[in-house]
């Protein structure tokens, strides 16, 4: 058999007027073959073949029994192989096993549940890298978890410093300091996870003291669960999209002063759910934040 290529091909070439012995000349296949395809449209399309019989088929149904009646506990391949050579199967393993692991039920994907936290309650936090290299450049992002409201700084480095003091501005553009705050792995803020124990992470010192200055309490995401703080996340896909790729045309520039700090640090309103604009939802989400060092010190 011929491709479908060659096929058309042929037909092609004696729609052009082509003998027979010129087309099989041509394309190199013999005369009775062109003939064959010039008669019959169906002859180069592939028919599927019929399944092969194999030496389960006799007892497919004895499993599909057998798995049924002990859901919902699961029977390993090995343990069926054995009853199987009891009634006279002969087959191998592995032609047991896939058979099997087809007929296992796949496991429900767990839905995702929107948390929501009360005005004041939660802010959360994370990185994102706009440009490597020497000329580094990185945005620190703060999302209240009510209000949407979020706090973007362009720094040049992710140091602990630099961190600190990103959560300072935070805090102050806000008005006032949230009672916890959710962070991901960073290395600035947790060294260790579950280092005391379960649920009792070995923060970087220098951080925890920042945080018992300020009043919150610092907490971790679940390994590989990016929706848990998924406010932050979808506000980083905004501005990776729409701000900074705009930002990488204009080359920012850094200031000499403060080299931790870009010129174009900015604070930025995004639109949350329901119909307040988050703008509106800070002011009432102020006034459940606690008063930050700032503030206090300001009084």
């Amino acid at each position: 058999m011929v491709g479908v290529e060659a096929a058309l091909e042929i037909r092609v070439l004696h729609r052009h007027g082509k003998s027979i012995r010129e087309i099989a000349r041509e394309t190199g296949v013999a005369r009775n073959t062109v003939r064959r395809y010039l008669r019959d449209e169906e002859a180069a399309r592939y028919k599927a073949r019929r399944p092969r019989s194999t030496k389960l088929d006799p007892f497919k149904g004895f499993i599909v029994e057998r798995l049924a009646a002990a859901t919902p506990e699961w029977i390993p391949a090995s343990v069926l192989l054995m009853e199987l050579r009891e009634r006279g199967y002969c087959g191998g393993y592995t032609m047991l096993k896939l058979f099997v692991a087809s007929l296992r039920p796949k496991p429900a994907v767990e839905p995702v549940t929107r948390f929501e936290t009360g005005p004041g309650e939660q802010m959360q936090v994370d990185w994102a890298v706009i440009r490597r290299g020497s000329n580094r450049l990185s945005v620190f992002v703060a999302t209240l978890g009510w209000s949407r409201a979020a706090y973007v700084e362009f720094v040049t480095d992710e140091r602990v410093e630099t961190l600190i003091e990103a959560h300072e501005n935070a805090f102050l553009a806000f008005g006032g300091t949230p009672r916890e705050v959710l962070y991901d792995n960073m290395r600035t803020v947790v060294l260790e996870r579950h280092g005391y124990g379960r649920g009792r992470h070995r923060f970087h010192p220098g951080f925890l003291d920042f945080a018992r200055h300020c009043g919150f309490r610092p907490l971790l995401c679940a390994p590989y669960r990016a929706q848990t703080k998924g406010k932050v996340e979808r506000f980083i896909r905004y501005l990776r999209h729409s701000r900074a790729r705009a930002m990488r045309h204009k080359e920012v520039g850094l200031t000499g002063k403060t080299p931790h700090k870009a010129d174009v640090s900015a604070r930025c309103l995004h639109r949350g759910r329901g119909r307040l604009l988050s703008g509106e939802r800070l002011v009432r989400a102020s006034g459940n934040l606690q008063l930050s060092p700032g503030q206090n010190a300001a009084l």
